[in-house]
């Protein structure tokens, strides 16, 4: 979803648009949808080497809205200072993220959860990544939905979504924390999911030894829709991921 300020102030009064902007980011969130704000956000920098403090303060109430994107346009594409306004609002994110009251914002406005069997194994899953304090949340997912599904809670460590399509792969890369992983082959155990995950988030630079993550996958592996388990495992731990390890899709 694109909250394009611009074209909304053509249809709608200028004052109408904060209240738009944070229904849309809230009701994106709401259904999953990645959502992203974008239209003037650091215009003076088309010819300044520098923001406003206003349209620092738009960027970060983008933000703590709980945006999955900030997008510069002009700015980047045919200013003086390109470089340095993707710099700019990359510090004013990092700000903000780094904020007490910025994870609180996003818990007090965390959307309903459904009734899915999908959707209660990614809520699980999430909140077993906090509370062992996982280093990712390791999400395989061909449709890109387990994903999307804990992308919308915003957790605090980030997810490393792994998927066999390339379109889903490149969808994912705009939502928020997801770390989006294409591999060319198939899962096809318990033990593959676990070994695969430790190594990308190894590569990808998501873990070390010593740290834990949680994994959500579905049985049978590789069919769309079927999301239905969830494994804590810690890096360079020799044990057999499990005794379901035989198990095939």
């Amino acid at each position: 979803i694109m909250v394009a300020r611009g074209d909304l102030g053509v249809e709608l009064s200028l004052p109408e648009i904060p209240a738009i902007q944070k229904r849309m980011i809230a009701e994106s969130r709401r259904y999953g949808k990645p959502v992203i704000v974008a239209t003037q956000m650091l215009e003076s920098m088309i010819t300044a080497p520098v923001p406003t403090r206003a349209e620092v303060s738009d960027v970060a109430t983008a933000v703590y809205e709980g945006a999955d994107c900030v997008m510069l346009s002009a700015e980047s594409a045919a200013g003086q200072y390109p470089v340095e306004a993707v710099s700019f609002m990359d510090d004013i994110i990092r700000h903000v993220e780094r904020d007490p009251g910025y994870r609180q914002t996003l818990d007090a406005t965390q959307a309903e959860w459904g009734k899915t069997i999908g959707d209660a194994v990614t809520k699980a899953t999430y909140q077993t990544a906090i509370a062992v304090d996982a280093s990712a949340l390791v999400a395989y997912t061909l449709s890109g939905t387990t994903a999307l599904r804990a992308a919308r809670e915003r957790p605090p460590m980030p997810i490393l979504g792994i998927t066999t399509s390339l379109e889903t792969a490149r969808r994912l890369a705009l939502s928020y924390g997801v770390h989006a992983v294409h591999v060319e082959e198939d899962i096809h155990s318990f033990g593959e999911m676990v070994d695969t995950a430790v190594r990308i988030a190894v590569e990808e630079d998501l873990g070390k030894s010593g740290d834990r993550l949680a994994i959500t996958a579905g049985v049978p592996f590789a069919k769309p829709g079927t999301t239905n388990i969830m494994r804590v495992t810690t890096i360079g731990d020799t044990n057999p991921p499990s005794k379901f390890d035989g198990v095939q899709s």
